[in-house]
């Protein structure tokens, strides 16, 4: 006995798994369903997808969750952050689902990596947002008084777009003697309302009725239309046209050409003349639309094809036929005709690829998914049946999926880059019809690359060459780099290569874009401080893990005319260039007054001074150097000239933007005596006011004298390696003493600086490694002349 209730236990507890596991199985399976109420706000949520489906929201947007749509204007959209089906657009049921009792959007929803597909559907409850109307808004009903009470007339139904309880649902007529309403349901076509004589008319009582007659919809309040209809009595007309059939049924092939006769109907009237001759035309029920496919003949009754029709539009045309006679009062039949639409093979397949990976690694796996396919056919029965294949000269196959009509293209070897970097996979479909159709889409998988490459610079190294004074922040020059490999593998990004060593300390002023290598400045650089600097850039690719190289930048700074020149003589104790001096009235032409030094921290025929009399008492008495900037007399004194003279000296430099400044000499003529006396005192004034000068010129004759020692080693060093020819031709001014020796100009095709001045030859170079402080001027074709080294000296 207890044997027997431990088994009947047992049994029960498989039979309640068995029941939980069938229930677990049916909610996994079973498909989601949501309501929403048209005309609802953009934006307004439909459902919780994500929690409905049991789905993680932080694996949603990795995922690429996203409804899987071929239409250019969706109604719905799927937020990727927190899995909740929103309306895209404002949705109107009765563009959607037009006459339909139940509109029902079905949505397919795809997960990647692992690939899911769900499937939700979207029902749109209709709300009662339009008003019942008729097609005409006044109908004249002319009746004989002979017809007998009973009789009916069927009216033109309303039509409301609104479907199901907010469609017509009822109709009511004006209060009256004659006529009552009965209504009839047409199923799709609505409820027809019909017109009901109930008590025989008089035509000598009254000659016509006026009635109104209101369509109501379902609504709460319900909305209606109203049209007004006039009944004329007519007298004696009393047979109705009586149609030989009591069904009329026709299979009808869809694209047949226009001008096919679908079915001829046939009605007759027992009464004689214009009272039973029978004319034909569609019933006041038929829809408006179906006079775009076809006609009928009056006479004959046939229905001939208007327009071409399509199954795959509508299979099925239900039209009501009505026969009246001619006579004074028109009694007319009205007899149902079935169409039946026969499908023919006129649709190709149409393939759509829902999700697409356009790039897979090279290293993928065999049965990696690269693309998911759908295939569909508008035709019925063989003509909708589609095989879709891929040709067999690609390392892909399709793989069907559980899902009808959905296929997997999958890879089903190992892929290498090497030998072929794109795949262009055709797509074909075809269906099983007679003669079948079919439809191609072609693919594109293109094979990643892995980063095996290292970027390459265009030079190495780089040299460049920068104007000092730059503008900071200006870009100066830009360094270019290649990688071989493709997508993040190839895209590079720059940086300088900056650390604590002496060399590298002018990189702190320097930036740079990672982007495209361009290189500017912080600050402007200075030739008289700065002649030449080096770096190295460094170049990586976005490649995981990065590849670099690097290239070294050398920098070379020209000179421009930045520096005004300073006088240096005459300076007075207050700053001032201006300076007196005494001279004896009995000197003779050529006597030096004075001379005036200036100085122009620039080099080349920007350092080039030029001396010249910009105001002067008497431009007869004294004359000025122009490159020494010597003032002498031009002629001796006489009585009648002025004891005071103040001549305004210009200096300039060569620059293309000439740079300047002014000394002013006042020139005091004095007797012998009187001068040889003044002499003396002037003697010591002038030594104090030269202090500072010497001390200046001091440093700087110390300097030039170092460099100058170092230059004759050089310059012997390379003359003894040296046999080229060189032949120097000068200036004519023989005897240039001037206060800036030097002049300097950089030929950049030459690379090498060239000295210019009053005295300079056209062959003369600066020594390499003197940094612009030595000329060289080689001339080995003439004895009587020696190598010279010049230096800046004052």
């Amino acid at each position: 006995m207890e044997q027997r209730k431990l088994e009947a236990r047992r049994a029960t507890r498989r039979w309640v798994c068995i029941a939980v596991a069938a229930l677990l199985w049916s909610v996994a399976s079973a498909q989601i369903r949501y309501s929403i109420s048209e005309e609802v706000k953009e934006g307004s949520a439909v459902g919780n997808v994500a929690k409905d489906l049991g789905l993680d929201k932080s694996a949603l947007k990795d995922r690429k969750y996203r409804i899987v749509s071929s239409a250019t204007d969706p109604l719905f959209r799927l937020n990727q952050n927190d899995g909740i089906l929103y309306v895209s657009k404002k949705i109107d049921r009765e563009d959607v689902c037009e006459r339909s009792s139940t509109c029902l959007i079905n949505l397919k929803t795809v997960l990647e990596n692992p690939l899911e597909v769900h499937y939700i559907t979207v029902e749109i409850l209709d709300v009662n947002d339009h008003s019942p109307s008729f097609p005409e808004l006044e109908k004249t009903l002319e009746i004989s008084e002979s017809v007998l009470s009973g009789t009916s007339f069927q009216l033109q139904a309303a039509r409301d777009p609104d479907s199901g309880h907010f469609s017509v649902q009822h109709y009511k007529l004006s209060p009256n003697d004659h006529f009552r309403l009965e209504v009839k349901d047409k199923g799709e076509d609505g409820k027809i309302p019909i017109l009901i004589l109930q008590k025989p008319l008089d035509r000598e009582s009254a000659g016509s009725h006026s009635l109104v007659l209101t369509a109501l919809d379902g609504g709460k309040p319900p909305k209606s239309g109203e049209m007004n209809i006039l009944v004329n009595v007519l007298d004696v007309n009393d047979n109705t046209p009586v149609f030989t059939k009591d069904v009329y049924s026709v299979m009808l092939i869809e694209n047949a050409p226009v001008g096919t006769t679908v079915i001829q109907v046939n009605a007759t009237d027992l009464d004689e003349g214009p009272n039973g001759d029978v004319i034909y035309s569609f019933g006041n029920s038929v829809n408006r639309r179906l006079f775009k496919f076809f006609d009928i003949n009056p006479s004959t009754g046939e229905i001939i094809v208007k327009h071409p029709i399509d199954y795959e539009h509508k299979d099925k045309y239900e039209i009501e036929i009505q026969a009246s006679d001619k006579g004074l009062a028109p009694l007319t039949t009205e007899k149902s005709v079935i169409i039946k639409i026969v499908d023919v093979n006129d649709n190709a397949p149409e393939i759509e690829v829902t999700s697409f990976s356009r790039s897979i690694p090279e290293d993928s796996r065999p049965g990696t998914t690269v693309a998911l396919i759908s295939v569909s056919d508008l035709d019925s029965g063989h003509n909708g049946k589609v095989i879709c294949s891929i040709g067999e000269d690609v390392p892909f196959a399709l793989s069907p999926s559980l899902q009808d009509k959905m296929y997997s293209l999958v890879t089903k070897s190992p892929l290498d880059r090497e030998k072929q970097s794109q795949y262009i996979i055709t797509v074909t479909a075809k269906d099983a019809g007679q003669p079948p159709l079919s439809s191609e889409k072609t693919i594109s998988v293109a094979v990643s690359d892995v980063n095996d490459n290292s970027p390459e610079f265009s030079f190495s190294p780089y040299t460049f060459y920068v104007t000092e004074a730059n503008e900071p922040g200006a870009s100066l020059f830009s360094v270019k780099a290649f990688d071989r490999d493709e997508n993040d593998n190839a895209h590079i990004s720059y940086h300088i290569l900056r650390d604590r060593s002496e060399d590298n300390k002018l990189t702190s002023f320097l930036s740079m874009n990672s982007d495209n290598g361009d290189i500017l400045a912080l600050k402007s650089f200075d030739f008289e401080t700065l002649k030449t600097f080096q770096f190295h850039v460094v170049a990586s690719d976005s490649g995981t893990p990065s590849l670099s190289s690097n290239v070294t930048v050398n920098v070379f700074i020209l000179d421009q005319n930045d520096n005004a020149p300073v006088i240096l003589y005459p300076l007075s104790f207050n700053g001032s260039a201006e300076g007196v001096e005494e001279i004896p009235r009995n000197v003779n032409a050529g006597h030096l007054v004075t001379k005036v030094r200036a100085y122009d921290a620039d080099i080349g025929y920007n350092g080039w001074l030029l001396f010249s009399l910009q105001e002067v008492t008497d431009h007869s008495l004294f004359g000025l150097d122009r490159y020494t900037g010597q003032i002498r007399t031009l002629r001796s004194f006489t009585e009648t000239d002025e004891a005071e003279h103040k001549l305004v000296i210009l200096v300039k430099d060569n620059g293309n933007v000439s740079l300047s400044a002014t000394a002013t000499v006042i020139v005091k003529l004095v007797e012998p005596k009187e001068a040889f006396a003044a002499s003396d005192v002037k003697s010591s004034a002038k030594a104090d006011e030269d202090n500072n000068v010497t001390f200046y010129l001091m440093i700087t004759l110390g300097s030039v004298s170092a460099l100058f020692l170092i230059s004759i080693i050089v310059l012997i060093a390379m003359q003894c390696s040296k046999s080229t020819d060189y032949t120097s031709k000068y200036l004519q001014e023989t005897n240039y003493d001037g206060t800036l020796c030097h002049s300097i100009q950089y030929r950049s095709g030459d690379k090498r600086y060239m000295l210019v001045g009053p005295r300079m030859s056209i062959g003369s170079t600066i020594v390499p490694g003197s940094h612009a402080n030595t000329l060289v001027l080689p001339d080995r074709r003439r004895t009587s002349e020696e190598v010279r080294l010049f230096k800046c000296t004052l």
